[in-house]
């Protein structure tokens, strides 16, 4: 019984444990969830449009969206798309941006900002969903614009796919990492608060 199971991928060396330990832990969030209806002849169909956030709280992150008649399906499809556009987004010490960028997507605007170490991550919403599946610890964001989730998290990822490492930059450049670091003298003497100053912006 033992060689059948494992002929068929349901022993231990079966394919079927082998295929699910290949594949990498992701973790998902639903963000949204909406009822809509669709007018058809003889009245109006009512369903379900899921928003989900999937990340390996690593440096990928992924979002999706669905529609179905019921609310796990719905939520299904949306964790899918979500894996099929996944991005990869590289980190400064596996906890934070490595610079400050600014995105957009129609009427969603966001600023997500570097922080140092022990400020978590302050962002609302959508954006926080995005941040913790993402991996990152330490982060400060703002939604300038529109309150929608689906533009929110759209220009949260239009800003995300504008992130580069040093050793990017150096590699376009054709230099090394240490020639486009600022030396240790030159850095500033007090680093500002960037939540200080999202506030006094406001």
């Amino acid at each position: 019984m033992a060689r059948e199971d494992e002929r068929r991928g349901r022993g231990p060396g079966g394919g079927r444990d082998r295929r699910e330990r290949e594949e990498p832990e992701f973790q998902d969030r639903l963000v949204a969830i909406n009822r809509v209806s669709k007018t058809v002849k003889g009245g109006k169909r009512f369903g379900f449009a899921a928003l989900v956030i999937v990340g390996d709280q690593k440096g990928r992150v992924g979002f999706g969206s669905g529609k179905a008649r019921e609310v796990p399906e719905a939520i299904r499809k949306a964790t899918e798309e979500a894996k099929r556009e996944m991005i990869r987004v590289p980190l400064r010490e596996g906890r934070t941006l490595h610079h400050d960028m600014y995105g957009r997507h129609g009427a969603g605007k966001v600023v997500m900002r570097a922080a140092p170490q022990g400020t978590g991550i302050i962002a609302g919403g959508p954006m926080r969903a995005v941040f913790e599946m993402l991996g990152i610890q330490d982060v400060v964001a703002k939604s300038i614009g529109t309150q929608n989730p689906y533009n929110m998290i759209r220009a949260t990822f239009e800003g995300l796919k504008l992130e580069t490492s040093p050793r990017q930059v150096a590699a376009r450049r054709g230099k090394k990492v240490a020639d486009i670091l600022p030396k240790r003298d030159e850095l500033p003497v007090e680093t500002p608060d960037p939540a200080v100053e999202l506030a006094e912006a406001e």
